[in-house]
């Protein structure tokens, strides 16, 4: 029964999908831009670790392979997760959300 189970496990991106974020990462484009923002060129290197875990998985149906996938996509979210929002949330509108908008007068003071 564990094995039916594991049989119907899918890796949450497709295979081509983590190939292309690979690509797309070791473009030209994708390096500057990098390079720019952060001074680092990036590491794309875990992109194809998750390209052939996948593609083991598919072939060979390997626990380590699937284990490797999902530890990478946790990895993943977490790191997204870490940065905190620019922009201050509101809970509730403005108090005078309905009223009509003062066009004469700058915004900024």
């Amino acid at each position: 029964m564990a094995l039916s189970g594991q049989r119907s496990w899918r890796p949450p991106r497709s295979c081509d999908n983590y190939w292309s974020e690979y690509k797309h990462c070791k473009s030209m484009w994708s390096r500057f831009n990098h390079y720019y923002t952060y001074g680092t060129f990036p590491s794309c290197q875990q992109w194809k670790e998750d390209y052939y875990s996948c593609k083991e998985w598919e072939n060979h149906r390997r626990i380590e392979a699937k284990e490797a996938l999902q530890t990478s996509e946790r990895n993943r979210l977490a790191e997204q997760k870490k940065f905190t929002p620019v922009w201050r949330l509101r809970k509730d509108p403005p108090k005078d959300w309905n009223m009509p908008l003062n066009q004469e007068k700058p915004q900024d003071s």
